[in-house]
């Protein structure tokens, strides 16, 4: 089991992070038109999974508004940000925003994928919903950077995630 903090205050989390080295499992998740999405849609390319509690929060915003920037910047990244929000929420907050470059995911259907990727909060004022991670994927699905955020308020490592993709 993994664990994460929200302000210091240790988080558990059921099923265990992916690490580097280890082949993730295929997911279905829902994109902003509400249809079942999976892993398999996005075969044959680098992707970087943005793993966010809420879309619309201060920490999750910021984030995401670094990862489209950066995918902008290189129309061959793929950047997916998952989210414990419904489509609706996640696709008003990307058009208020303007984040046109990454892609928008949703657990809303069920939990598996915080399960089977080691993210789903199991405790705390928190709980069912997703920690904060980047996931590095090469085309075949196998982990090449990984990052558990040790504090849910912290930012991620940019830099240490998008130089993996260019590996």
């Amino acid at each position: 089991m993994s664990k994460t903090a929200l302000k210091g205050e240790p988080v558990e989390l059921e099923g265990e992070f992916p690490q580097k080295g280890s082949v993730v499992a295929d997911f279905v998740l829902v994109d902003k038109s509400l249809k079942d999405c999976s892993l398999a849609d996005f075969q044959g390319r680098k992707k970087l999974l943005s793993i966010v509690p809420s879309l619309d929060t201060k920490v999750c915003l910021l984030s995401s508004k670094k990862f489209n920037e950066a995918a902008k910047n290189d129309p061959s990244l793929m950047v997916l940000v998952i989210a414990s929000d419904l489509p609706f929420a996640m696709e008003r907050v990307c058009g208020f925003e303007n984040l046109d470059n990454i892609g928008t995911l949703s657990m809303m259907r069920n939990k598996s994928f915080g399960k089977d990727y080691g993210v789903l909060m199991k405790n705390g004022p928190l709980a069912g919903i997703l920690a904060r991670a980047v996931i590095v994927l090469d085309e075949e699905n196998k982990v090449i950077y990984s990052e558990l955020v040790e504090d849910l308020t912290n930012e991620p490592k940019y830099e240490e995630a998008l130089a993996a993709l260019k590996t």
